[in-house]
């Protein structure tokens, strides 16, 4: 049976136990009605989700069936309920309506101001099923996951690379273009992404983040400090055949 159909049935039934005349008074009618109304009688035949009102079932089925009715007036984006388009909207808005009470900092949805808060609590309920490391925010956990799986979904439209993670394609794409965009502000050279800037300023700044936790050495790229730690294990990775 199709999705419709069977959303048709439902709505048929549900409009014959509205309409529907017996002798029963008015108050055993809307009891009734009370003891089905607490329950989640109504099952999704495509998932294992139920939900109390056919109408709320209705809206559920535009996941499955990949209708989007509610277009944004302002790009080409459309989406399947009211509430997302509402948020999609302070995109171009600029809106933010959720603040932060610790920090003031201010954000276009309620799930983002949920997962900057554990940025103050230090709450961080998202573990990784494969090592032992732990995110504050689900999509961090996702990107994490990449590092196991070896997935690399962002592919490089001129040179065919993929890259775990879209910022690091847009990243590489300025190899491509030729996009200098970060300029040092303390001499004349030019970055194709924000970290290498941040690192390269440490030579500016003398800045030395990387401490060794054996003697207290401190060195402004974390590679310089994998490589010192090598005296302490007595490591040596780079041995000839």
């Amino acid at each position: 049976m199709g999705i419709f159909q069977t959303l048709d049935r439902l709505e048929e039934a549900v409009d014959a136990l509205l309409n529907t005349k017996s002798s029963a008074s008015s108050s055993t009618l809307q009891q009734n009605l009370k003891v089905q109304n607490t329950k989640k009688l109504i099952n999704c035949t495509i998932c294992t989700k139920s939900f109390a009102k056919l109408v709320n079932l209705k809206t559920h089925m535009r996941v499955h069936i990949g209708e989007k009715p509610h277009s944004c007036p302002k790009c080409t984006k459309s989406f399947s309920r009211s509430s997302h388009l509402r948020s999609h909207l302070r995109v171009h808005t600029g809106e933010k309506p959720h603040v932060c009470l610790q920090c003031n900092k201010s954000f276009s949805r309620s799930s983002y101001l949920l997962s900057h808060m554990r940025v103050h609590t230090g709450e961080k309920p998202f573990a990784c099923s494969l090592c032992t490391k732990i995110f504050g925010d689900s999509r961090n956990l996702q990107r994490h996951l990449s590092v196991h799986t070896g997935e690399k979904p962002h592919t490089c439209l001129h040179c065919s690379k993929s890259f775990s993670r879209s910022s690091y394609l847009l990243s590489h794409m300025r190899v491509h273009t030729g996009d200098t965009t970060f300029a040092c502000s303390l001499c004349t050279k030019n970055f194709g992404d924000s970290q290498a800037l941040q690192k390269h300023l440490r030579v500016h700044t003398g800045e030395k983040p990387h401490v060794c936790p054996q003697c207290t050495k401190s060195f402004s790229q974390s590679s310089n400090l994998q490589r010192h730690l090598r005296a302490h294990t007595g490591e040596n990775p780079h041995v000839c055949p």
